[in-house]
């Protein structure tokens, strides 16, 4: 006889809804609420209800915010390869393919050149979908050639960021970005050129630690996951209650770390705002330069005019006939 019995569970089979495919409805992590995928896609993957902000893939974030028909990608052929031979459960090769086919991207960022609102910019987009938007040397490559770009057009730059960091599978030369990418930025702030970061959900990392919190303005989404380490690390690490609201946008707002939290809807509208002002220096510098060729050839229109008034006029003859006459009356007194 057995002196304990084994427990019987039921099992209980849950069907599928008939007539309902995968992928028509998105619960909200917030409330629960169920929202039609295409309804949700059209409000900028913003749930109505509750304001939650879905992450925005790198190409519908750009066509949001640029005028239509203005962007023009640039350095789309970069391609990350395996300096490291990096082995693991899958390789590293296998995960850049397995991505590549995921989000039709070549990489984490989208970089290029449009207008918003009639001003030009150098714009670059991370995408949370490829490797969770994580920097690796050909991210890093791409914003620094986008921020190089603004600097020799002198156009303002700008930045979303979403990203989980350095990229492990490159070791090392991924951790090397921070310093390009700061490097770079270095040289945008002393030419005066503006640059704006936009930190969207979430921003943690190698990222955070350079380019994303080194703008003239940094900007966020609300709501949106933004540090250095987790928060798990962080608490062991310093045996220590960690603060409500710890790591989002709301709470380094209060503590004075970034300058604004803008919702997506109105996102582009502010950096239309922005670029206005802080980009004024930049317009005033084409202006002047276009006026001041204007005016060097504007004196030798005017010039070919006046050589002809004074042959018709008859008092200015009269001045060099008053010199000529000078030399006849001394040179009779010589005599």
């Amino acid at each position: 006889m057995a002196f304990f019995n084994k427990p019987k569970y039921s099992t209980v089979s849950v069907k599928s809804r008939d007539g309902v495919p995968k992928g028509v409805w998105t619960k909200c992590p917030e409330t629960g609420d169920m929202v039609f995928a295409k309804e949700l896609k059209k409000n900028l993957m913003v749930v109505p209800s509750s304001g939650y902000h879905f992450p925005l893939p790198a190409p519908d974030r750009i066509a949001s915010l640029l005028d239509e028909g203005t962007f023009e990608e640039h350095d789309q052929d970069l391609k990350s390869s395996d300096p490291l031979d990096f082995k693991g459960v899958a390789s590293y090769k296998d995960k850049l393919e397995q991505n590549r086919q995921k989000t039709k991207l070549e990489d984490a960022v989208v970089c290029g050149t449009g207008k918003i609102g009639g001003h030009d910019l150098s714009i670059a987009v991370m995408d949370f979908r490829f490797l969770g938007g994580s920097m690796g040397s050909v991210v890093g490559e791409k914003i620094t050639r986008a921020i190089e770009r603004g600097l020799e057009r002198k156009i303002p730059v700008v930045v979303v960021s979403a990203s989980g960091g350095a990229r492990m599978y490159e070791g090392i030369l991924s951790l090397m970005q921070m310093a390009k990418t700061s490097a770079a930025l270095g040289r945008l702030a002393e030419a005066g050129v503006p640059y704006i970061s936009v930190l969207t959900n979430p921003t943690m990392a190698g990222v955070m630690a350079s380019f994303a919190t080194l703008g003239d303005v940094i900007l966020a989404e609300p709501k949106a996951l933004i540090g250095f380490a987790g928060r798990r690390v962080i608490k062991e690490t310093t045996r220590a209650d960690l603060p409500e609201g710890f790591q989002t946008s709301e709470f380094l707002l209060e503590h004075g770390l970034i300058d604004q939290i803008v919702e997506r809807h109105d996102l582009r509208d502010r950096l239309i705002c922005l670029i206005g002002h802080l980009g004024h220096s930049l317009n005033g510098k084409t202006k002047s330069s276009s006026t001041a060729k204007r005016a060097m050839t504007a004196p030798a229109k005017k010039a070919t005019v006046s050589k002809a008034k004074p042959k018709t006029s008859a008092k200015k003859p009269t001045v060099p006939k008053t010199r000529a006459s000078k030399p006849k009356s001394s040179a009779t007194k010589t005599k």
